[in-house]
């Protein structure tokens, strides 16, 4: 039997086995259980179980329609998969007791459980995004690797806004006035939002979500929060829980968090930013280091393999439409896959570290990026890279936006080439690339059926 956990860490403990989890619930009286699975686009979808109802399917799971998967953003289905089973079948969502937490912004105690997905049969969902991102790690195992990520992830607060027609607005803060400019790492500016990031931190605190730093970015109440580095499911996890808690906390103070990539028209794009290292599973070793504290060959492979495979795997980068409105010429996000040391305007970036934190930093992701499938394709580029010995270009010691652009520029060109790209489909899963594409191709379709301010001002009249 695991021992108890002292009272004042009872809130915050990580259950070690089944029958832990149920004296956790019991012990805590928790009212209901939230199960939940991300889709493709990274929303939560599933049930809300009261707790011995929990209990009693623990350990076979709930049965949830395979549909769930091949909804667009709308909720629109794409029906015309070729993956998706017609018979619209089950399947079994089992909780991943090791995720189970609370939620902290119910007045009735609740807690929530990220599940892994199976077909009747007991074989994994391989469309599921969690267990894509489990196949790439599955295959660093083999080579007696361990990939390490920390994710950074950036978003905006703004004022509620009920019309969609309507451009977004800068939120009051604590000084009662709206931000302007440019603050990038302000500290008075960011703490005209203490009042947001303190009940961020707090929400984050009492569910298990590790936040390292926070910083203010360069737009009008934009954010920067930095996860502490560790596992890839772990972290793709708490940067999935956290879109939510953020969203939950400004709620309450009558603003918004948004994670679009590009909420505002001419203000910076938000990313997601992941530092990633390899180490050896035996002995803990990072392989993108020498004895000697140099770069290692296997960096350069990695990079290499990163040079490669991005562009095609930019749609699970920048998965939406308004994603690509950030990789633009004028923008400050990357627009290409240069690398560079600590040259933050690269694609990719090799940050200045000690030999036991060499990591490379993608730069490219956007915030409204799914983080199992971000996590999952950034990683299995640099497999391929290390897999297939790839060099990289040499390292630019320039503004990499005067090289010119390398990255597809919308989402429909991403989707054309990742759906060519063999070894990318070989290491996600062919299965999962063709659901994927399937659900975004829907995406793209919907949106090409509105008409856009823009054309109603400049052609309704002039054409």
């Amino acid at each position: 039997m695991p021992p108890k956990p002292a009272a004042e860490d009872l809130c915050t403990h990580r259950p070690r086995s089944i029958d832990d989890a149920i004296s956790w619930l019991r012990t805590l009286m928790i009212d209901e259980v939230e199960c939940m699975v991300p889709d493709m686009n990274g929303i939560m979808r599933g049930k809300i179980i009261p707790r011995e109802d929990f209990i009693r399917v623990i350990e076979d799971g709930i049965r949830l329609p395979e549909f769930l998967f091949f909804q667009a953003v709308t909720g629109d289905t794409a029906d015309e998969s070729t993956v998706v089973n017609p018979l619209d079948r089950d399947i079994r969502a089992v909780p991943d007791i090791a995720t189970l937490r609370l939620v902290p912004w119910y007045d009735e105690p609740t807690a929530q459980v990220i599940c892994d997905c199976y077909f009747m049969d007991g074989r994994p969902v391989d469309f599921a995004p969690r267990q894509v991102l489990r196949r790439v790690l599955e295959r660093y195992a083999a080579l007696g690797l361990k990939p390490v990520v920390a994710p950074e992830l950036e978003f905006y607060l703004v004022a509620r806004n009920d019309d969609p027609d309507l451009p977004l607005a800068v939120p009051k803060g604590l000084s009662g006035r709206r931000e302007s400019g440019r603050q990038a790492y302000g500290i008075e500016h960011a703490n005209d939002y203490d009042h947001v990031v303190n009940l961020i931190y707090d929400y984050c605190e009492r569910s298990r979500i590790e936040i390292a730093t926070m910083a203010h970015e360069a737009g009008p109440a934009q954010l920067e929060m930095n996860f502490r580095h560790g596992d890839p499911i772990e972290r793709a996890d708490q940067t999935f829980l956290f879109k939510r808690t953020a969203r939950l906390a400004a709620r309450r103070h009558d603003m918004v968090a948004t994670f679009m990539a590009m909420p505002h028209q001419d203000m910076p794009g938000s990313a997601t930013h992941i530092h990633q290292s390899v180490i050896e599973t035996s002995g803990g070793r990072n392989i993108f280091a020498n004895a000697d504290g140099s770069d290692s060959d296997a960096l350069l492979h990695y990079i290499g393999g990163l040079q490669t495979y991005v562009p095609a795997a930019m749609s699970l980068f920048c998965p939406n439409v308004n994603a690509y409105r950030r990789i633009r010429l004028e923008s400050d996000a990357p627009i290409n896959v240069h690398w560079g040391q600590d040259n933050r305007t690269c694609g990719l970036r090799v940050p200045d570290s000690p030999p036991e934190a060499r990591r490379v930093e993608n730069r490219v992701i956007g915030a409204d990026s799914n983080p199992y499938l971000a996590t999952a394709a950034t990683l299995a580029c640099g497999l391929l890279g290390l897999e297939e010995q790839r060099m990289p270009e040499p390292a630019v010691t320039v503004d990499a936006h005067k090289l010119g652009v390398s990255l597809p520029w919308h989402i429909h060109e991403a989707l054309s080439v990742l759906e060519q790209c063999a070894p990318l489909r070989d290491i996600l899963g062919e299965r999962f690339v063709d659901a994927f594409i399937d659900v975004k191709r829907l995406e793209w379709q919907l949106y090409n059926k509105v008409i856009s301010s823009w054309e109603r001002e400049y052609l309704l009249l002039n054409v």
